[in-house]
């Protein structure tokens, strides 16, 4: 969808961009709300700060939409399809420390890890894990909520196009 489409469309068919990119209403419904948006650039700025910060509620919602990183998404939702895109980099020979990671994860912040995977290679991304387990609770919520606004203007701005994009 063009940006000149994005600002112009019904709300539904603005809800069917914005949604998969982050599935929390406060985000979706200002996203929607704050149309027309002057260029992608705008777009993604809104993206990561309209609903900053997320609530607790909020991130454990999103994290559900989630897979583990290093496993694969299954189903045909926009989300799973996102999600396989960003682990892209993540090789299967990463898979044993990703999972024992994961297993570290979980079990000192009963969340799944979540980190914006795309354009970070898995060593990145096991050396991020490491990193965060150092973290307080406290710490990594603000860890998650920023993760997740990443990932979601990434999403957001990936689902629009410029107009010589599509030429």
């Amino acid at each position: 969808m063009l940006l000149e489409e994005f600002n112009s469309s019904t709300r539904e068919a603005a809800l069917g961009v914005a949604k998969p990119a982050l599935d929390i209403p406060r985000w979706y419904e200002a996203i929607i709300a704050g149309r027309p948006y002057a260029s992608v650039d705008a777009l993604t700025e809104a993206a990561m700060r309209v609903a900053a910060p997320l609530t607790e509620a909020e991130l454990d919602a999103a994290l559900a939409h989630h897979p583990r990183i290093g496993e694969r998404a299954h189903g045909d939702s926009a989300e799973a399809a996102h999600a396989r895109s960003e682990q892209a980099g993540v090789h299967a020979s990463a898979a044993e420390a990703l999972a024992e990671g994961n297993r570290a994860y979980e079990a000192k912040f009963d969340r799944v890890y979540l980190v914006r995977a795309a354009g970070r290679s898995a060593d990145d991304i096991l050396a991020l894990l490491q990193e965060r387990l150092g973290n307080t609770p406290e710490q990594e919520l603000v860890v998650i909520d920023q993760q997740l606004r990443e990932i979601a203007a990434l999403r957001l701005s990936g689902a629009i196009e410029t107009e010589g994009a599509r030429a």
